[in-house]
């Protein structure tokens, strides 16, 4: 399969729309083309110990959940191990691409899969993910009335402001007068240069509406994930659960005020990685997550809601299996897909 259309058909799987602003998403490493990828590698992270996994089982692309890129490099050698990461993928041709929070925020994504820890449920986002665009051409659509003496100046002018659209006029009965009503869309910088025009005649003003477009919340996408359990369990239970779904021995947990094991878990908030920010004055009997601050901890206890920790990747590692299947599907099984053996959480219990 061609590089590009690989990447073409992961960015269809997981728009790169969804990521969060700060997020270095996309392929971050590409070799010369034409680039023909037969087996793709997928990993949590990217170490140097699973890019000699990958470069020992012939990858062409890997797939890093988390961008092993992500503040900007001003130089490429080998001293330092991010460096030496693209150094080995270019030496091999391999290309990198990473997906990280958009991958969190689609519906079939890596929180989709954390809540599986949980037991049947119900969930929505906790930060719900906009479309790309607006419904409409614009930011603002702008209304307003005018009589005929002054509707050709007008418009004349307003056509010599950029970023303007859907321009349309239409009679309209104003307070016992024959007048023509003007809509438009126009973008959040063109709002200002047609206000500016619209307030230098005081009776046009005092006539106009502006409409803030917003742009349609997309169903079940987004970041974080508010969870309603069909039945009431025991924190206890939940603990083993989440154990047995992330194959993990052992987890952190920090106790609600007032809360026991026995004590009932009815809603959980959860997300994967680092939560703080998502998780935040969300009101749950649980948080759910990889890492959180000490003083965020403090906070979640503080209000009666009890905390789990896992440690970051621990949270996200376990989607690759799911995802391996998910995206063969998706790709029509064109290529072989792997999970890496070697990819682990650097934090052990010692």
């Amino acid at each position: 399969m061609d590089l590009r259309e690989l990447v073409s058909a992961l960015n269809d799987f997981a728009p790169l729309s969804l990521a969060e602003s700060w997020d270095n998403v996309g392929l971050l490493v590409e070799p010369s083309p034409p680039h023909t990828v037969n087996t793709l590698f997928l990993t949590n992270d990217l170490t140097e110990e699973v890019m000699e996994e990958a470069v020992q089982k012939k990858a062409n692309l890997i797939l890093s959940y988390h961008p092993p890129v992500f503040a900007p490099l001003k130089r490429v050698t080998w001293k330092s191990w991010k460096e030496r990461l693209v150094v080995r993928a270019l030496e091999h041709r391999i290309g990198i691409y990473s997906p990280h929070t958009a991958y969190d925020a689609i519906p079939h994504g890596v929180n989709n899969w954390l809540t599986k820890g949980l037991g049947p449920c119900t969930s929505v986002p906790l930060h719900p993910s906009t479309a790309p665009s607006y419904p409409a051409e614009g930011t603002h659509r702008v209304e307003f009335c005018t009589d005929t003496e002054h509707l050709e100046v007008v418009l004349s002018k307003i056509k010599d402001i950029q970023e303007i659209s859907c321009l349309t006029t239409f009679p309209a009965r104003v307070e016992g007068e024959e007048q023509t009503r003007v809509t438009l869309n126009c973008s959040q910088k063109a709002l200002l240069e047609v206000v500016a025009l619209l307030s230098q005649n005081s009776l046009l003003y005092h006539k106009t509406e502006i409409l803030l477009l917003q742009k349609p919340l997309l169903p079940h996408t987004g970041m974080g994930r508010l969870c309603t359990l069909n039945e009431p369990v025991s924190l206890s239970s939940i603990i083993e659960r989440i154990k047995s779904h992330l194959k993990l021995p052992h987890i952190r947990l920090a106790m609600g005020m007032g809360k026991t094991l026995e004590s009932p878990v009815k809603k959980a908030a959860l997300c994967a990685g680092s939560g703080s920010s998502v998780l935040k004055g969300t009101e749950a009997d649980l948080y759910l997550t990889g890492e959180m601050s000490h003083h965020d901890v403090l906070d979640a206890v503080a209000n009666g809601i009890s905390v789990i920790l896992c440690e970051h990747s621990n949270t996200e590692r376990g989607f690759l299996s799911e995802l391996r299947d998910v995206l063969a599907t998706h790709l029509q099984n064109r290529i072989n897909i792997i999970v890496s053996e070697k990819d682990r959480d650097p934090l052990q219990v010692a």
